[in-house]
Order: C-alpha cells, then sequence, then structure tokens
C-alpha cells in the first residue's frame, strides 16, 4: 500500500509539473516568435512605443527563463523534504524538544509545523537573490533589497508567532478532541477568519510592511472616485503606497471589506502612467469586483477546503499514509503530509 501511494503521488507531481512546465516554454516561444518579427502587433499600435514594446517583450523572456527554473527548484525541493527522511528526522527533533521543555504533544506539532515552514523559507531566500534576473530589461528593479526582504521575512516571522502559532495549536487541538468533527468547525473557521483577516490588514497588518498616504487632491483622485461610484464600488480611501522600494513595476490593488475597503495606489503607478493609463489599471480590478470574480473565488475555495478536510478527516488514521513517507501517525503529520501532497492531485484533478 505505501509503495502505491507514492506511486500514485509521483504520478501526479510528474503531471502537474510537466503541465506547467510546459504551458510556460509554449510562451517563451511564442514571445519569441513575435520578437523574431520584429514589428508591433496590430492590436498594440499606436498604443506603445517601440522601445516600451521591446523592454516588454525581453521582460517576458526573461520572467519566463526565471519560472523555468525556480520551478525546477522548488519542485526537487518538495522531492527531497518528502524522499530524503528530512521529515522523520524534524519530527523526532520536534518530539525531543517538546519533551525536554514539557510542551507536549501540541507543541511537538507547532515546532514541527514550523520546522517544515522554515524549510521552504530558505527555498524563497534563495528567489530573493535570483530574482533580479527576471528584472534585466530595467522594466523592475535590478537591485536584489536584500535588507528589505530580510525586514519582510523578520516581520513576517513575528506575525507566525503572534499569529499562526495560536491558529495551529487551536487546529491541533479540534483534531485531537473533534476528529472527523473537526470539518464543520474548521470550515466554520474558515469563513469567520478571512473577515477578521480582511478588515484587519489594510488596517493593522498591512502599514507594518509599507508606508502608507491618502493620494493628494487632485484630478487623479476626483476621476478615481467617479469611477467607483460609476461601478458602485464604495470606498473608506483612496492611498498611495511605497511600491518602489521592492520593484519599480505599477500596479494598484482593493483590500479589506466594509467601511475598511481601500484603494491602494503603487507609488511607481503615480509617477510612470499618465491619468488615463492609471484609470485603465483600476478599471480592469474593478472589473473583478464588478463582475464578483472575488465572491466566486471564495465559493471555489471554500469547495476546495470542504473537500480537502474531508479528504483529511478519512486519512487521520490511515497509517500506511505516514509510513509511505517515514512518519509516524500523528495530526501534525496529518496535516503536513496534507499540505504537501494535495497541490498536484488539486491541479490535476481540476483539469479532469
Amino acid at each position: 500500500m505505501e509503495q502505491l501511494i507514492v506511486v500514485l503521488f509521483l504520478i501526479f507531481f510528474a503531471l502537474d509539473f510537466l503541465i506547467e512546465f510546459v504551458l510556460n516554454e509554449l510562451n517563451l516561444r511564442f514571445v519569441r516568435a513575435r520578437s523574431a518579427e520584429k514589428d508591433i502587433p496590430d492590436s498594440f499600435r499606436g498604443k506603445i512605443s517601440p522601445n516600451a514594446y521591446e523592454k516588454s517583450v525581453e521582460y517576458s523572456l526573461a520572467k519566463g527563463r526565471f519560472e523555468r527554473w525556480t520551478e525546477i527548484y522548488s519542485r526537487a525541493v518538495t522531492l527531497v523534504v518528502l524522499f530524503s527522511g528530512v521529515l522523520s528526522l524534524l519530527d523526532r527533533l520536534a518530539g525531543g524538544l517538546a519533551q525536554k521543555y514539557s510542551l507536549g504533544s501540541y507543541g511537538q506539532g507547532i515546532l514541527f509545523c514550523l520546522a517544515i515552514g522554515l524549510l521552504f523559507f530558505s527555498r524563497a531566500f534563495r528567489q530573493a537573490f535570483t530574482r533580479p534576473l527576471a528584472s534585466k530589461p530595467g522594466l523592475a528593479s535590478t537591485k536584489p533589497h536584500v535588507g528589505v526582504y530580510l525586514s519582510d521575512k523578520l516581520k513576517g516571522l513575528i506575525l507566525v508567532l503572534l499569529i499562526g502559532v495560536p491558529f495551529l495549536f487551536v487546529v491541533l487541538w479540534l483534531m485531537d478532541v473533534m476528529g472527523a468533527l473537526l470539518v464543520d468547525l474548521v470550515v466554520r473557521l474558515y469563513h469567520d477568519v478571512p473577515t477578521l483577516d480582511d478588515r484587519g490588514f489594510p488596517t493593522f497588518i498591512a502599514p507594518w510592511f509599507n508606508k502608507f498616504e491618502p493620494l493628494k487632491q487632485g484630478e487623479f483622485r476626483d476621476r478615481i472616485l467617479a469611477l467607483a461610484d460609476q461601478v458602485g464600488f464604495k470606498t473608506s480611501g483612496i492611498y498611495a503606497m511605497d511600491g518602489s522600494k521592492r520593484s519599480s513595476h505599477s500596479n494598484a490593488y482593493f483590500t479589506g471589506i466594509g467601511k475598511s475597503k481601500r484603494i491602494v495606489l503603487f507609488d511607481t503607478l503615480i509617477e510612470q502612467m499618465t491619468i488615463d493609463q492609471g484609470l485603465a489599471v483600476l478599471a480592469h480590478e474593478m472589473g473583478h469586483y464588478k463582475m464578483k470574480h472575488i465572491a466566486r473565488m471564495l465559493i471555489v475555495q471554500t469547495g476546495f477546503l470542504l473537500t480537502g478536510l474531508f479528504v483529511l478527516s478519512l486519512l487521520l488514521d490511515f497509517s500506511a499514509l505516514y509510513t509511505a513517507f517515514g512518519l509516524t501517525p500523528s495530526h501534525h503529520a496529518a496535516l503536513v503530509l496534507f499540505s504537501l501532497l494535495s497541490g498536484p492531485v488539486i491541479f490535476i484533478s481540476g483539469r479532469l
């Protein structure tokens, strides 16, 4: 049974990788072909300068090459974690620390989950130094921003300790006392926690990572408000964010719900784009709101969550799953395995 589990996972894992990899290669091939023509497509002619079009092509190619190697690297890390014995080693170390400091089984579970998270943190750390390869054409900042990156990760770690650890404790406790009934309770948490996050993120968390200032009075602000009113998008404010400290990309986004809903503009968008261009970016984002894409995505995510929780509840006592990857049965092991194994399965099943 253990061998069958490993074989099935590897099949799904390989299919997932091949689909993503081939799609990226096909996109690179298409962009190269259009670039070789040395001509701006009709749909862009008159709307973009030849120099800007050439830079966008160079950027797309550099980004695609970067994604090719990061995809290979990230998959390799996942396979190493699953099949090198790292999982069982970290579980034993977490158990030893929990026993030494009288943290109990919940302490072991939390330490184990955090250790796995750190492994993938190191993967992201490597990408922080290779990411500038994708900014070669100059459309994005070429600085590695190591200081900003480390600051972000330190703040993220603090948030994990303040929010993630207590939440993880609650989940493990629910798994322990409720078993299969965990599905209903976690679904309730799923609906409550994102609501708190959507309200708290723009007000308390986001300002910890970036500076936000109200957009100055003027034509741009007035036209944004007019556009928002036209589509029925009510906002508590329009803010400029110092996105330039990480990248020279221009962007905008909406965040929050209810009275905390904000429109956020990167300072690079304000500096680099005309008012009409900036409004076009915002119109795209507001289109997601108008077409109820966010609500639909929440419904889809809820469906995946329900399915995943149901599967997880069935696997809690399925010992072959644990032994297939060198672990002893436990709730924290079930959480980690589910997070590592479910991605490829969900990806493939969603396309069948």
